[in-house]
C-alpha cells in the first residue's frame, strides 16, 4: 500500500500527501469503509513526520473522503464516483468541419517543428533573453500594491481602463484620429480577428489581402467561411493594378492589409500606394481591417504612420495591434482600435465568449509602460535586432542563391529561391542537419509560393545564425545541381 508514493522537491509536503491520497481514495483503490493505517504506521511507511500526517488526515476528514470512528481508526468515505459500465465514442467521427479544417491547418502539427538542440528560424518570437524582468517584477509590484484585490477579482470585457487610456494616446501618437473611436483590449492578434470576422455581417464572405499573408489570418477566415483572395506583392507593397482588377471583377466584403514590416514579406508599403489602397477600398465601399504587425521594429528610413492614419476621421478602418512581437508574447494582451458603435458591439462578444482578457496581465502592462520602461527596453531591443537583421541579410546574400529578398524590418526574411526548387526539399534536406524554418507556401491563398521560404532570425545566436544560412545555402546549392541550375 502507498509504495508508489514519490516526493517532489519544493512543493508542501502536506498538498502533495493530500493530493496522492485523494487520488488514491478516488481512482478506487481504496474501497469504501476500508480502514486506513494510523498517522503512526503511515509515519514510519512514508518516512514523513507524524504531524504532516495528523494535518492531512484531519483535511480529509473535513472535506469527507475519509471518517474516524473513535477507538477504531480511520477509513475511507463513500465518495460520489460510482462504477457505470464504460464505453467509448469515437471522437474523430464526432469533429464538426471547422474542428476538422482547424486540425488540417494546424501548422504545429502538420510542419517539421524544431527540436531542442536545433538551429530554429521557424520562430519570429521575441527573444527571452532581452526580456526585461526587473522591471516586470517591480511593475507586477507596484501594481500590486495599489489595487491588487481589485486585479485578482472578475474584470471588464472591454479591458483595464488605465490600458485603454494609455493605448488610445499611443494610437494618437501614430497619426489615427481617436475622436468617435475606442478600444477593445483583446486576447492578442488571433481573438481579435476571430471576434471581428464572427461578428461582422457582410453582403459578400470575402477578403482581398496580400499574397503571401499571416498564415493565422488565412487560418481563421477559412474557418469563418471566408473565400481569400490574394493580391501579389512587389518591393513597396500590393500591386495596385492587380487589385483595381480584383475589385472589379470580384465583390468583397472586407480586406485585410498588413502594411508595415509584412508577415511573411517584410515588405513596407509606401506612402502613395497606402493611399491609393484607400482611394480603391472608399470607392467600392469595403471595411479595412489593418494588422500593425512589427510597426515599432524599424531599424532605418522614416517613420511611416499606419493605414488607420491615412484615414483621418473615417470610421471605414479597423486597426488591430499586439505587442506580442516586440515585448512579452506570454502576456496575451491585444487591441481592437475602432469606429465607437463597432467597438461597443463586438465588448457584448467578447463578454459572451471568455468575460474578459486577464486583468492582471493588464495592469501588469499598463504599469509597465507608466513605469517609463517600454521606451528604454524597445531601444536595446531594436538595437539587437537591427544587428541580427543585418548580419541575416548579409548571410543571405552571401550563402543562399535567390531571386528575391525582401524584409526591411521587423524579426524575418523573406526569400524566393530559383526557379524549381521547391523550399519543402530544402527544409527535409536541413532537417536532417539540424536547421528548420517556414517553407513559405503556407503563407499564400492560393497555392503557390512552393519556392519561398521565412527565415526568423530573432531566437538564433550570431554563430547559429551563419551556420544555420550556411546549411540552408548549401541545400539549396544542391538541389540547383541536380536540377540541373
Amino acid at each position: 500500500m502507498f509504495t508508489d508514493f514519490k516526493i517532489t522537491e519544493g512543493r508542501p509536503l502536506t498538498v502533495q500527501v493530500k493530493e496522492y491520497l485523494k487520488q488514491w481514495i478516488t481512482k478506487g483503490k481504496g474501497r469504501v469503509d476500508q480502514k486506513l493505517p494510523s498517522t503512526r504506521e503511515l509515519s514510519t511507511m512514508l518516512n514523513i513526520s507524524r504531524n504532516t500526517l495528523v494535518a492531512v488526515y484531519t483535511e480529509l476528514e473535513e472535506e469527507g473522503y475519509i471518517y474516524t470512528v473513535r477507538s477504531k481508526g480511520t477509513f475511507v468515505s463513500k465518495v460520489g464516483i460510482a462504477s457505470v459500465p464504460s464505453w467509448h465514442v469515437d471522437w474523430q467521427q464526432h469533429l464538426s468541419p471547422v474542428a476538422q479544417a482547424a486540425t488540417d491547418l494546424d501548422l504545429m502539427k502538420r510542419d517539421l517543428r524544431g527540436e531542442k538542440g536545433m538551429i530554429n528560424f521557424a520562430s519570429i518570437a521575441p527573444d527571452e533573453k532581452l526580456f526585461d524582468l526587473a522591471n516586470v517584477k517591480r511593475a507586477f509590484l507596484d501594481r500590486m500594491a495599489i489595487e491588487g484585490e481589485i486585479l485578482l477579482n472578475y474584470g471588464y470585457a472591454k479591458g483595464y481602463k488605465p490600458l485603454i487610456e494609455y493605448l488610445t494616446g499611443y494610437m494618437e501618437t501614430k497619426g489615427v484620429d481617436m475622436d468617435g473611436k475606442d478600444i477593445l483590449i483583446t486576447n492578442g492578434f488571433t481573438e481579435a480577428y476571430d471576434i471581428i470576422l464572427s461578428s461582422l455581417n457582410v453582403n459578400e464572405k470575402h477578403i482581398l489581402c496580400e499574397n503571401p499573408t499571416h498564415h493565422t489570418a488565412i487560418k481563421i477566415s477559412r474557418l469563418q467561411g471566408y473565400d481569400i483572395t490574394g493580391i501579389g506583392m512587389e518591393q513597396d507593397g500590393i500591386d495596385i493594378g492587380e487589385m483595381e482588377r480584383a475589385l472589379t471583377e470580384n465583390s468583397f466584403g472586407l480586406a485585410f492589409l498588413t502594411p508595415s514590416y509584412h508577415n511573411p514579406t517584410g515588405i513596407v508599403m509606401s506612402a502613395e500606394k497606402r493611399v491609393e489602397v484607400l482611394r480603391l477600398l472608399a470607392k467600392h465601399h469595403i471595411p479595412l481591417i489593418e494588422d500593425g504587425f512589427n510597426e515599432e521594429l524599424r531599424y532605418s528610413g522614416s517613420h511611416m504612420a499606419p493605414l488607420a492614419a491615412f484615414g483621418g476621421d473615417g470610421n471605414s478602418v479597423i486597426y488591430l495591434g499586439s505587442f506580442s512581437k516586440i515585448l512579452f508574447p506570454g502576456i496575451r494582451i491585444g487591441w481592437i482600435a475602432a469606429d465607437r458603435e463597432l467597438i461597443d458591439a463586438l465588448v457584448s462578444v467578447k463578454r459572451a465568449r471568455n468575460i474578459h482578457t486577464s486583468t492582471l496581465d493588464q495592469a501588469v502592462l499598463y504599469q509597465y509602460f507608466h513605469n517609463g520602461n517600454f521606451e528604454k527596453y524597445l531601444k536595446r531591443a531594436k538595437s539587437e535586432y537591427k544587428h541580427k537583421h543585418e548580419l541575416a541579410v548579409e548571410c543571405c546574400r552571401k550563402y543562399i542563391p535567390h531571386k528575391r529578398l525582401t524584409g526591411t524590418g521587423g524579426l524575418h526574411l523573406f526569400l524566393e529561391l530559383q526557379d524549381g526548387i521547391r523550399s519543402r526539399d530544402v527544409l527535409r534536406d536541413c532537417y536532417e542537419q539540424g536547421v528548420v524554418f517556414t517553407a513559405g507556401d503556407v503563407f499564400y491563398t492560393d497555392g503557390q509560393g512552393e519556392g519561398t521560404l521565412r527565415i526568423g532570425f530573432s531566437r538564433v545566436s550570431d554563430e547559429e545564425l551563419v551556420h544555420g544560412i550556411q546549411v540552408i545555402g548549401k541545400a539549396v546549392q544542391r538541389r540547383m545541381e541536380e536540377n540541373g541550375c
